[in-house]
């Protein structure tokens, strides 16, 4: 599942960690979404992708 690189190694796609700032830009990226939406769903519903897309109204 991981196919993005970081300088620490690969970013899991399936947990959206908010330190770690290249998954945060590809999935701002990604979505079309500002980073503060994408905080504002990981503090409403967890940090599981799928659910942030949810919230958010986009598709995985």
């Amino acid at each position: 599942m991981a196919g993005l690189k970081d300088k620490r190694g690969f970013i899991d796609k399936d947990r959206l960690d908010l330190s770690e700032r290249q998954a945060v830009e590809y999935w701002m990226k990604r979505w079309g979404v500002t980073k503060d939406q994408i905080t504002a769903a990981h503090r409403k519903v967890g940090r599981m992708t799928k659910d942030i897309a949810a919230e958010l109204g986009k598709k995985r």
